[in-house]
């Protein structure tokens, strides 16, 4: 097996170039490969090895890293022979984003054929990497983790072994996704309603950076109430939300602006309203939309 300083990454898109360039950096031999060819010019300027094939690319480390689109684009890539057979007892760390459940398989299929298989999940952006800012989660096997964290944290930042069940990661970056997505389609609703109002963007955004100061405290206090099971609404009942939410709805179809977001959100508050829980907390609503 080769030396334990050495790493190999399969893809070469923006993220995968800048985990080579870290890995590089921090003086650890990389071996890169790309499906696309032309991707791996810079790392081999910085001097990565560039490998011919996948199965070269693979055979080069004991520890590969996948970038790449999704898991079908992973499955392409080391789903074939004699790739697959080139696998056999090294580490897998896969930190392409998909599904809990492709996790799982991709797991399966990689004990079925001797590869140790670690799945993670990059959870921020291209330009940390290298940094003190890069946070990496992983979830499955101990011990390959163990044993490949000081090639890993050439990365950069903190790396977090959320537990051996190998969907972990995968389902903490889509649910912290969930949070992202869903505040920045709120940004560019507000962004809409409010140059119906007369006012710019730049001018709403000071403001709009004020109500996200105040979000970690909420997640904090309602974190502790979601797995108490508790949802006491004594400062801010679901009902303020709910009259909340009216108005945006209202003003915002005045001015003929899709409320479709807006309206599934009021639909979740007034069902638990309907429920008799109109006095508690918001953070109920996880107990209705999480309703089989």
């Amino acid at each position: 097996m080769p030396t334990s300083n050495s790493v190999t990454v399969l893809g070469l898109g923006p993220m995968g170039r800048a985990l080579a360039g870290a890995f590089l950096d921090a003086g650890v031999r990389t071996t890169v490969w790309n499906r696309t060819p032309g991707r791996a010019e810079e790392p081999a300027e910085r001097g990565a090895v560039v490998a011919r094939t996948a199965e070269e690319a693979v055979g080069a480390s004991g520890l590969i890293v996948v970038c790449v689109r999704d898991y079908d684009a992973v499955d392409a890539v080391l789903r074939q022979e004699p790739v697959t057979a080139a696998l056999k007892g090294r580490t897998v760390v896969n930190l392409s984003a998909d599904t809990p459940a492709r996790a799982r398989d991709t797991a399966d299929w990689a004990a079925r054929h001797g590869v140790r298989y670690l799945d993670g999940a990059i959870m921020t952006p291209t330009p940390t990497i290298g940094t003190p800012a890069t946070v990496v989660l992983y979830s499955g096997p101990a011990e390959p983790y163990r044993e490949h964290r000081p090639v890993l944290e050439a990365l950069g930042g903190t790396h977090t072994h959320l537990g051996e069940e190998i969907g972990r990661a995968a389902a903490h970056d889509l649910a912290l996704l969930d949070v992202f997505w869903t505040a920045i389609a709120g940004w560019a609703h507000a962004v809409a309603l409010a140059r119906a109002e007369g006012i710019t963007a730049r001018e709403l955004a000071p403001y709009a950076q004020g109500i996200a100061a105040i979000l970690p405290a909420i997640f904090d206090g309602t974190a502790a109430e979601a797995d108490a099971g508790t949802f006491p609404g004594d400062a801010n009942p679901i009902t303020s939300a709910a009259a909340s939410i009216a108005h945006i709805v209202h003003t915002s179809e005045a001015h003929g602006i899709d409320t479709g977001v807006l309206r599934a959100a009021e639909g979740q508050v007034l069902r638990v309203i309907g429920r008799g829980h109109g006095a508690g907390g918001f953070i109920r609503v996880a107990e209705e939309v999480g309703r089989r």
